[in-house]
């Protein structure tokens, strides 16, 4: 008989719920706690908000309701967040130091989260990426518009995502405009401004990745008179074949940011395939419907064997020091 192990999903999404006046609709945590009893082990939902962490000097306890966690075996976080990361993601960090592993872990997270960053480390291993001036003050902002080739552009936010704190801008007045709103909403000077690939025609391709394996792929498109794909803003999906070229960079990208698991946005241009976003909490239901692929079935059992794996290499420590 197998040894049952425990899952272990961190559920962020009722920072959201809260935001939204309580509200809370059935997310991919709750997927995945299903995908867990079907492969016959035991999950345990760990909600981030209800978590805390209690230092007196000498050892750290992590709680939730004011109780010690039950630990687990492995551990799925699902970091819906966009700001105050470092704060947020510290439970996840007490996770890890209980040495327990992490699918994907505290700095690839961040790393992912932070739009800035995911741009820095793809360069630097010469992954494409569109054409991207960061501005922190509006006195050079004309500047950098000439830099991108003029308008249209893109102005992102450094974190965000869903589409969100990212509109498209065809017009000087207009980009003011943005630039106060984003900086607004977003309580950040420092903005991300993209050149628009108007060949991609408002449709990107989104690769799920798992263990450096490309297992689902689609194609999205932006409804008529937005230029965002994303499927909960109205984006339309269809299953997709991405070229060897694609796969190849999309490995690289999630690779470059040490993820385990991912999807990754790409744009076609002109000049080849671009990476437009890393995600290091890819949202995967509209990805089911479109392809067809169980992602939350793999993305378990790639949980298991990673835990299995670990927990065999602790047992081989242990016989090592015995």
């Amino acid at each position: 008989m197998k040894k049952k192990l425990t899952i272990g999903i961190l559920d962020f999404s009722g920072f959201i719920a809260k935001n939204a006046g309580g509200r809370r609709s059935r997310n991919e945590a709750d997927i995945l706690y299903e995908k867990v009893e079907e492969l016959g082990h035991n999950p345990k939902l760990y909600k981030a908000d209800e978590c805390q962490i209690f230092f007196d000097g000498e050892k750290t306890l992590l709680l939730e309701k004011n109780k010690p966690i039950e630990p687990c075996d492995v551990l799925i976080p699902r970091v819906d967040l966009a700001g105050r990361l470092d704060m947020e993601l510290s439970i996840l960090k007490q996770f890890q130091l209980m040495d327990i592993p992490v699918v994907n872990g505290y700095l690839p997270t961040v790393r992912a989260k932070n739009k800035l960053r995911t741009i820095q480390l793809l360069t630097e291993k010469a992954i494409p990426v569109p054409k991207t001036v960061v501005v922190r003050q509006f006195e050079y902002v004309d500047a950098a518009v000439k830099v991108l080739g003029g308008y249209p552009l893109i102005l992102k936010s450094a974190f965000g995502s869903y589409g969100c704190g990212v509109v498209i801008v065809e017009s000087s007045r207009s980009l003011y405009s943005s630039l106060d709103l984003l900086g607004e909403s977003t309580k950040t000077p420092l903005f991300l401004m993209q050149e628009f690939v108007e060949e991609a025609n408002g449709s990107d391709y989104r690769a799920f990745v798992i263990n450096n394996e490309v297992v689902a792929s689609m194609q999205r498109q932006a409804k008529s008179g937005d230029f965002r794909s994303n499927l909960h803003l109205g984006g339309q999906a269809q299953k997709f074949e991405l070229t060897s070229e694609e796969k190849e960079i999309v490995l690289r990208a999630v690779k470059a940011l040490g993820l385990q698991v991912a999807g990754v946005d790409l744009l076609r241009s002109k000049n080849g395939p671009l990476v437009m976003e890393v995600n290091s909490n890819p949202g995967f239901i509209g990805l089911v419907e479109a392809t067809q692929v169980d992602v939350g079935k793999k993305f378990v059992e790639y949980a298991i064997e990673f835990a299995k794996s670990h927990l065999a290499s602790k047992e081989k420590k242990q016989k090592i020091k015995a």
